[in-house]
């Protein structure tokens, strides 16, 4: 039998899934993480349970739906929400004798840290910040870097810009040392480990530092194929969002700018995986090692002319990267296109992997039998999405996802069904098309009969569950 593995967790934030090199973009280079796929297993179609920071993380650590843990949204918008107190795998891998340490973004609780999650030391942004100061660099916060210049425009505080220090002084590269450092101490004391390093980037605003501030100039970066968005019959917060963020007039060539910054945050945060990668190659610790690579969610970045991930279902903000390495046990170079559910579907894989008991309370599959090269015939034939509203008010949405169509229903405004075959951009609602009217009516029926098996109380009632199965009236 394998032995259990130490345990390497990398999880950035809003990092698109097609925003790499093995992926394909056509610029975006990621050597690192490229590499990381071609000696591991790349999961083509994972997905967050919900594109929003916290819920999607509570999730990865209690492996339940947010409606099941009642993390619903962001607890920093203001907006009551119980507090997440939820058993955690973590918590049963310390006790199993694991030494655990966190580096980087937390965003599963107000006021409990990773220290009461199971994990014995933790180090975040505040701790970098200090370390900056001492060091004599610039505050590290936004307001005090070098800014991209979109004039007078609100919306370019969150377009981002260069940091101006060293690559190796960012915070990147900082948190990246200290895992390193842990890795170290941990493989010293000959205990079993894991190690959480989360990236708070490239959530916008980003601000690589060079040379991976100038290594994709904006006029080179071509428009995404769903910029020329119009919003004809979808629902009309989308098109709100473009007030709200004040960006209904903004070009190609603005949004470039934001591209620009974006993909070299990305090509950042390769360079600082690569420091880690290296570290384990070093000590000799890679074939012993699961690594995992993947993202709470993505992020619009200029796709259907939108900023951020909220009140869209779009694969650009539900779709994440998901990389799984681990030489004593996975055959490198396989792709597997089967549906995960990341953050539920990885907690039942730590507890696999470590030989601990996969809890009843847990929603997901251990992607282990898929890692190893198995067939699984009662995988998932869909994927299910919800969300729940976030800094400009609260917005239920709940998303169904096949090899062809996605159905999502927003019961407060128009539903929207897209034919991925022959949309990919998702461009166009198919909703009230009658030539799709059989496959829209297939996904709204499987869509409640997994919400009411997950008790998602969305489809609590008698009129919220006709309403889903039936469809209804529209008003344009």
């Amino acid at each position: 039998m394998t032995r259990r593995p130490n345990i390497l967790l990398i999880q950035a934030d809003q990092h698109r899934y097609d925003c790499t090199g093995y992926s394909g973009h056509p610029l975006l280079r990621t050597p690192h993480l490229d590499q990381l796929a071609a000696d591991g297993v790349r999961f083509t179609h994972a997905f967050t349970p919900c594109p929003t920071c916290c819920p999607s993380r509570q999730s990865l650590l209690c492996g339940q739906w947010p409606h099941a843990h009642g993390g619903l949204w962001n607890y920093s918008t203001g907006v009551p929400v119980p507090l997440f107190d939820q058993p955690t795998w973590t918590e049963a891998l310390a006790a199993s004798g694991y030494s655990l340490g966190y580096v980087g973004h937390w965003g599963v609780h107000p006021t409990r840290s990773p220290l009461e999650f199971g994990f014995g030391e933790a180090l975040d942004g505040h701790d970098y910040a200090v370390w900056r100061k001492a060091q004599n660099l610039p505050d590290p916060r936004p307001d005090n870097l070098t800014r991209s210049a979109l004039g007078d425009k609100p919306v370019a505080r969150w377009f981002g810009g260069i940091d101006p220090v060293p690559v190796e002084q960012t915070r990147t590269h900082w948190y990246a040392d200290q895992a390193i450092a842990m890795i170290r101490r941990y493989h010293a004391e000959g205990q079993p480990w894991h190690i959480r390093l989360d990236f708070e980037q490239p959530h916008l605003p980003c601000f690589p530092a060079e040379p991976f501030a100038s290594l994709y100039p904006p006029e080179t970066i071509a428009p995404w194929g769903d910029f020329d968005e119009t919003f004809a019959g979808k629902p009309y917060i989308q098109r709100q969002q473009l007030a709200s963020w004040d960006i209904e007039e903004l070009t190609w060539r603005e949004w470039s700018v934001f591209l620009s910054h974006y993909l070299g945050m990305v090509s950042q945060i390769d360079d600082a995986v690569g420091r880690v990668l290296a570290a384990l190659d070093e000590l000799g610790l890679a074939d012993s090692t699961l690594v995992v690579y993947t993202s709470d969610h993505g992020d619009n970045c200029g796709s259907h002319r939108l900023i951020d991930k909220h009140y869209v279902m779009y694969d650009n903000v539900v779709r994440v990267p998901l990389l799984l390495r681990w030489p004593e046990a996975f055959a490198a170079g396989s792709t597997r296109d089967e549906f995960v559910s990341h953050a539920i579907d990885l907690a039942a894989t730590m507890c696999d992997v470590t030989g601990l008991p996969i809890p009843d309370t847990y929603a997901g599959r251990s992607l282990l039998p898929l890692c190893r090269g198995e067939q699984a015939a009662d995988w998932r034939d869909d994927i299910l999405v919800a969300y729940n509203g976030a800094q400009f008010g609260l917005f239920m949405q709940r998303m169904i996802r096949d090899r062809r169509y996605k159905y999502v229903w927003n019961p407060t405004d128009v539903d929207e069904l897209y034919d991925l075959q022959a949309d990919p951009h998702e461009l166009h609602d198919l909703v009230e098309h009658p030539a799709h009217a059989e496959a829209l009516a297939d996904l709204r029926q499987r869509l409640l009969d997994q919400l009411a098996a997950q008790g998602d109380a969305l489809v609590a009632n008698e009129w919220t569950r006709r309403q889903l199965a039936e469809g209804k009236k529209v008003v344009r």
